[in-house]
């Protein structure tokens, strides 16, 4: 069975005992979650909501949070002697599916 779930404005595929990254979340470590945006439940029948699945969820574990790989922002304007260099590293959290419940 799969769901796809919206959380930090994207959409994820997710399916029990799958380990995901998420935008950043405010929960501890091996504490639970619960993500109640469930937009299709998939397996044998296939449910689809108009926009969510009513009364489904999907139950997933905090295993750590952490920041992403570093980029670099290069901002130039041609002939007028303009650069900014930035680094941004952006914040995630990795989950561990436990449960999808319709």
């Amino acid at each position: 069975m799969y769901a796809i779930i919206k959380t930090g404005g994207k959409q994820v595929k997710v399916e029990a005992g799958q380990e995901i990254y998420v935008e950043k979340l405010n929960a501890d470590v091996d504490s639970t979650v619960e993500f109640g945006e469930v937009l299709i439940l998939g397996g044998d029948d296939v449910k689809v909501g108009a926009p969510l699945v009513e009364g489904a969820k999907v139950v997933a574990t905090v295993i750590k949070h952490a920041r992403a790989k570093k980029i670099t922002v290069f901002k130039m304007k041609a002939k007028k002697n303009y650069r900014r260099k930035q680094g941004h590293r952006q914040p995630y959290t990795k989950v561990r599916i436990e449960k999808i419940e319709a």
